[in-house]
């Protein structure tokens, strides 16, 4: 981002408006993948789930999805799901029209669909592939989207690889190395993205990472961000992963992004991130 919008982002902040706005475009997905927040029963606060509401399709959805572009004016959307793919002809029609707002947009799919060529054209277009470590996991629990069909539908696209850190991952020396090597090496992956993974309060999934296991994970991206140019990890995002929020209050996604769910009316609040430091001190 210019100067000029990181500027208008905090002014945004300042005035009690938030400048990312994050959509869920569709209840569906192709996949059935562990630990998915998205579909956790505690995603919508415990008294409705994601595949309970209703959610639109075909120009109803697009119109609706600019209705809230429109109302929020954010500076950055990002369109999810479920999969926002599975509605990839409405995406088709979001992405000039958003982009004519001067927004910038993110889209985030597990690659199941083909990211066309042609999405090259837009400036402020980052898509995001969701990959769930190495091959043998990653095609084991996210199976139709397998690492064959990844790198067969990203293929003359541009795209960010995103990999959510879980304690198995971390169990094995040389994971992340070994990860970044192979999608840093792919002419398509402009850059890579890591994130620990954050349960819902009260879970305990095999996924959560204990205290000890998030040291160690901190110490290895200090190192492999100088090693591979590709890995997008600045000293405040460690620091942040170093030092999880308390409380929503604290958090800098729950306090800059505006979060709808499928039904594009359901908020959903709080953010779930504050959960990570004490899910993983009762882990350690």
């Amino acid at each position: 981002m210019k100067k000029s919008e990181v500027l208008q982002a905090w002014a945004r902040i300042l005035a009690g408006r938030a400048p990312s706005l994050s959509i869920e475009i569709t209840k569906e997905c192709p996949l059935r993948c562990p630990g998915c927040y998205a579909f956790d029963a505690a995603h919508l606060g415990g008294s409705v789930q994601l595949r309970e509401l209703s959610d639109f399709k075909g120009d109803v959805l697009v119109s609706r999805v600019l209705g809230l572009i429109d109302e929020h004016k954010p500076l950055h959307v990002s369109l999810v799901g479920g999969d926002p793919l599975v509605r990839y002809r409405e995406v088709e029609a979001l992405l000039p029209e958003i982009e004519k707002r001067g927004v910038y947009t993110q889209v985030v799919t597990s690659a199941f669909r083909e990211i066309p060529r042609a999405w090259r054209r837009f400036k402020k277009l980052n898509v995001v592939v969701s990959v769930d470590g190495l091959q043998a996991e990653h095609d084991a629990r996210r199976k139709p989207a397998t690492y064959e069909r990844i790198l067969k539908n990203i293929r003359d696209a541009r795209v960010t690889i995103h990999c959510t850190i879980t304690a198995q991952i971390v169990a094995r020396c040389g994971y992340l190395d070994e990860f970044l090597a192979f999608w840093t090496a792919q002419a398509e992956v402009d850059q890579v993205w890591f994130s620990l993974f954050t349960p819902q309060v009260g879970a305990v999934d095999p996924e959560i990472l204990t205290v000890a296991q998030r040291t160690q994970v901190i110490a290895e991206l200090q190192e492999l961000r100088i090693k591979y140019a590709k890995l997008e990890m600045p000293d405040s995002l460690i620091e942040e992963i170093a030092s999880p929020p308390s409380s929503p209050a604290d958090c800098i996604f729950a306090r800059t992004t505006t979060t709808i769910s499928a039904d594009l009316t359901t908020r959903i609040t709080p953010c779930s991130l504050a959960a990570s430091r004490t899910a993983s001190s009762a882990a350690a």
